[in-house]
């Protein structure tokens, strides 16, 4: 047999007539890897229910699932899962500025020789760059003869059934794109007592538990973030702060809660680039939302001055009308021109669709929900703290706050019997109203007239303390605006007068009721 020389850089093998077997050894397995950049947390909660559900979906090949919510220990999850599973094979290329590399990760993840794999996405709340076609190089385009722009990167992980692919994100929007349907969407649920009860003290690193501990996780709303945050301000500054000295200044005021919910958290087992800062990680969400649906980040503003347990519908609508309230004088007078709105049925169905997709962005990034009655809103005290914080911080604080008494201003009625209803729905925002002084002079008139009507229906409802309060800011505010004989300073006057007649303050009602019958 004649040979053939290949050369210095390779050989081979030639043959002629061959009549048996010729075995030219099986190519070797790439030995098993993994990519994922952070180590194992020894103080991660397990929930092993859940981890059983990830399992179980992705152990089939070509499975697309997303872990959606608005807690930190979705990568968390994702780690301690792909640590029990088995390790893929490493891939390189040959550097070739022309290539396309979307096309060449493809290419491997679907060669069978590899094995089985698992690629973790993680924080994938805009989809805008894996779904948008990517634009090719000059140079590609001409030695290719193609056009400019090749398919999506997500068509092209889409494309292998090899392995699977789990992703993390808070927006169930993105996720229903990704997977078509809710078979593979998971719906992580905030942590439980037990679970946060647990993560606090490993990170404490304590092993009794107490009521402040309960308190605390309570009030950080289950969140692993912001549990993690807390222990290392308590641990930083120990023995000079406790469980229940933090606790007592988170509760102090919005402030101090700001304060402390700006702190940075160290965590080895976070991206080095990633906010350790709850509040700035729930601000990066809001200013993304600000980006892609501008009016759905302004409702949400709106929202961040009512109170968070229970957000009427209807108040939220009156701000989507965009109608100016501050010409009218009188809920009355609302309610007339609402009723005139109603008759435009094109203009209010293009209204009430807008409206309902930006209570979806705002549900799906986890900032609002729903009760029992899907007509009633609530929020996290955090996501407020958020928002407000936001808003301070880009001066824009002043005229959302302006807008929320606007609202209540021409909502909320006089405290007659027969508006006891609404009043009762109303009240709670109308007391967080009382300590949300706005500066101009026009909310300011708005803002006494609020506290007015809350001062008479917490005097129906027998609410002394409420009622006076309310009324003697009513009344120091109208002094300043209109003077002493003003009919409306009169008002709050006769109303304090009331008020300190109900405390059996007589001689101090007898004098204000002086003041209110001379005049």
């Amino acid at each position: 047999m004649a040979s053939v020389s290949f050369g210095d850089a390779s050989c081979g093998l030639q043959v002629g007539v061959n009549q048996g077997t010729i075995n030219l050894g099986q190519e070797p397995q790439p030995e098993p890897l993994s990519t994922v950049p952070f180590s194992h947390d020894p103080d991660f909660v397990y929930r092993n229910t859940l981890l059983d559900r990830i399992h179980e979906k992705s152990s089939v090949l070509g499975s697309r699932i997303v872990l959606v919510g608005k807690h930190d220990l979705l990568l968390s999850i994702a780690i301690e899962f792909e640590s029990n599973r088995p390790k893929l094979g490493s891939f390189g290329f040959m550097q070739d500025r022309n290539a396309n590399i979307f096309q060449l990760v493809a290419n491997w993840l679907q060669d069978e020789n590899i094995g089985k794999w698992v690629l973790v996405l993680d924080n994938l709340d805009d989809d805008e760059l894996l779904r948008r076609p990517s634009a090719m190089s000059t140079e590609a385009q001409v030695n290719a003869h193609s056009h400019a722009f090749t398919q999506p990167p997500l068509r092209y992980l889409l494309e292998s059934l090899n392995g699977s692919i789990i992703i993390t994100s808070r927006s169930k929007d993105v996720a229903l794109k990704i997977t078509g349907n809710t078979k593979n969407l998971i719906d992580v649920q905030p942590m439980n007592m037990v679970e946060a009860l647990v993560l606090l003290s490993n990170k404490l690193d304590i092993d009794t538990q107490s009521p402040d501990m309960m308190r605390l996780v309570e009030e950080l709303e289950y969140m692993p973030l912001a549990i993690v945050q807390a222990a290392s301000y308590i641990i930083h500054r120990s023995p000079r702060c406790s469980v229940s000295q933090y606790l007592e200044k988170l509760q102090k005021s919005d402030h101090h809660a700001t304060m402390l919910l700006n702190h940075e958290a160290g965590h080895i087992h976070r991206d080095w680039e990633a906010k350790n800062s709850i509040l700035l990680t729930w601000q990066i969400s809001f200013a993304y939302i600000r980006r892609i649906k501008r009016p759905a980040a302004d409702l949400l503003s709106l929202m961040s001055f009512f109170d968070r347990q229970g957000i009427p519908e209807y108040l939220l609508r009156v701000q989507a009308r965009k109608t100016n309230y501050s010409i009218l004088g009188s809920p009355e007078e609302v309610a007339i021109i609402s009723s005139e709105e109603d008759t435009d049925t094109s203009s209010n169905s293009d209204l009430y669709h807008d409206f309902e997709d930006n209570i979806a962005t705002l549900r799906d990034f986890s900032f609002i929900d729903t009760g029992e009655d899907s007509t009633m809103f609530t929020m996290h005290r955090l996501v407020q703290l958020t928002v407000r914080a936001w808003l301070k911080t880009y001066g824009r604080g002043e005229e959302w706050k302006e807008r929320f008494i606007e609202t209540l201003y021409a909502r909320f009625p006089t405290g007659d019997y027969e508006n006891w209803e609404e009043c009762r729905s109303l009240f709670p925002h109308v007391k967080l109203a009382a300590s949300q002084r706005p500066k101009s002079q026009a909310s300011l008139q708005k803002w006494a007239a609020v506290l007015y009507r809350g001062s008479w229906y917490a005097q129906e409802i027998g609410d002394v303390t409420e009622s006076k309060a309310m009324a003697c800011k009513s009344r120091k505010q109208r002094l300043k605006l209109f003077g002493a004989e003003d009919e409306r300073t009169l008002d709050s006057t006769a109303m304090v007068a009331i008020a300190y007649r109900l405390e059996g303050r007589w001689k101090e009602a007898e004098e204000l009721q002086v003041q209110v019958m001379k005049t």
